[in-house]
């Protein structure tokens, strides 16, 4: 099963493995940035640990687990990330805002890498006031 993006202004691109029999396995989604000004709007910088927004017009519960595989601008590799959902962003949610979850990552050393790896690639824009899809 995949899905398409939700819209397709957010430049990132959510594809959705299925999940085995009986849900015992956690969803894996590839989420690809290609502009930093994607990755601005879906970091979320108000979790401890970093998080990301990801499109989606799945149904997903909080607390559970999503397996992503995430690529960042101008970067060839693909980073690993096991999280969680920490919010919902339900279809047709006020103010036009995109179907989605919020993806909580995990407090270890390899996500914590990852996260200061997002936050040295956005900079500065990582503290502005221009809108994203998060908080």
């Amino acid at each position: 099963m995949s899905e398409l993006p939700a819209k397709p202004q957010a430049a990132a691109l959510a594809a959705v493995g299925q999940a085995a029999a009986g849900g015992a396995r956690p969803s894996v989604i590839q989420l690809v940035f290609r502009e930093k000004g994607a990755l601005y709007a879906a970091y979320i910088p108000l979790f401890t640990d970093g998080g990301l927004f990801v499109p989606t017009n799945r149904d997903y519960k909080l607390g559970e687990d999503i397996y992503l595989l995430l690529s960042l601008p101008d970067d060839q590799q693909r980073y690993p990330v096991a999280g969680k959902v920490a919010w919902l962003t339900p279809a047709n949610a006020s103010g036009g805002r995109t179907q989605g979850v919020g993806v909580r990552f995990p407090a270890d050393e390899k996500t914590r890498l990852i996260k200061l790896k997002i936050e040295e690639l956005l900079g500065t824009s990582i503290s502005s006031a221009k809108p994203t899809q998060t908080l």
